[in-house]
């Protein structure tokens, strides 16, 4: 069964909005690449304090051995380097019942 994923990625001080675009667009098109993902248009959205969010559908199966894959591995090493894989319950607006974020737009 597929499912809807959010990552989140709050970037360091050093890391300069262009590179961590650049990070979140490499991981999205790696997914894509490696069939990970399916053909649901993803999200990509920005919180009040620069933490950015990637809403996308993992592929049937794709869930269980994805953080073993070579390519999404590589990946997330440079995410890592540039950013905070943070939980959504860090995030002031994960208090509200209705969190509203700004789109980002032109990036996936």
């Amino acid at each position: 069964m597929a499912r809807i994923v959010i990552g989140l990625y709050r970037p360091f001080v050093q890391t300069s909005r262009a590179l961590m675009l650049d990070a979140i667009r490499s991981h999205h098109a790696t997914l894509r690449v490696e069939q990970l993902v399916t053909e649901r248009a993803p999200i990509l959205m920005e919180a009040e304090d620069g933490t950015f969010l990637e809403v996308f559908e993992l592929a049937d199966g794709a869930g269980a051995n994805i953080a073993e894959h070579k390519a999404v591995k590589k990946i997330r090493k440079r995410l890592e380097e540039l950013c905070e894989i943070a939980p959504l319950i860090s995030l002031q607006e994960a208090e509200a019942a209705w969190p509203s974020f700004k789109p980002v737009d032109g990036v996936l």
